[in-house]
């Protein structure tokens, strides 16, 4: 088998068609979630801790004076905790939102009906003849 088919054959397989789309949808999703944790709620947990921004919260390690993240950045290298928190705030909403899903997921399953049984299968003729067979012996 040649490396080009071999790679076709692997690249058709249903399981890597469903990760690429898996991954495009998750990178979207992932986008969506950026917006509401930095649009929405850091700006509540910002006004709740005294209207501070996280994003802001940073330590200069090259001894700089800026009083923003990214003018400190332009000036040399920063300890940047507040954009570390506002991520982990973003993955725990992410990762909450995605248990959630698989929560419904598994439910839903769960409440599906369970299928109609199967027909019973025909009889072999061989096996008819049979019983035909040891009927009239029995006679």
């Amino acid at each position: 088998m040649s490396f080009s088919s071999e790679f076709k054959e692997f690249a058709l397989k249903g399981n890597v068609m469903d990760l690429a789309v898996g991954v495009i949808i998750g990178g979207a999703f992932g986008k969506i979630v950026d917006s509401v944790v930095g649009d929405l709620i850091m700006p509540i947990v910002g006004k709740i801790f005294g209207g501070l921004d996280f994003n802001n919260y940073f330590i200069a390690l090259s001894g700089q004076t800026a009083t923003t993240l990214v003018e400190a950045k332009k000036t040399g290298a920063v300890f940047a905790y507040g954009s570390f928190l506002t991520i982990v705030i973003n993955f725990i909403i992410l990762a909450f939102i995605i248990f959630m899903m698989v929560k419904q997921m598994n439910r839903l399953k769960r409440e599906a009906p369970p299928a109609p049984p199967a027909p019973p299968a025909p009889t072999p003729e061989d096996v008819l003849l049979l019983r035909e067979i040891r009927d009239a012996l029995k006679q």
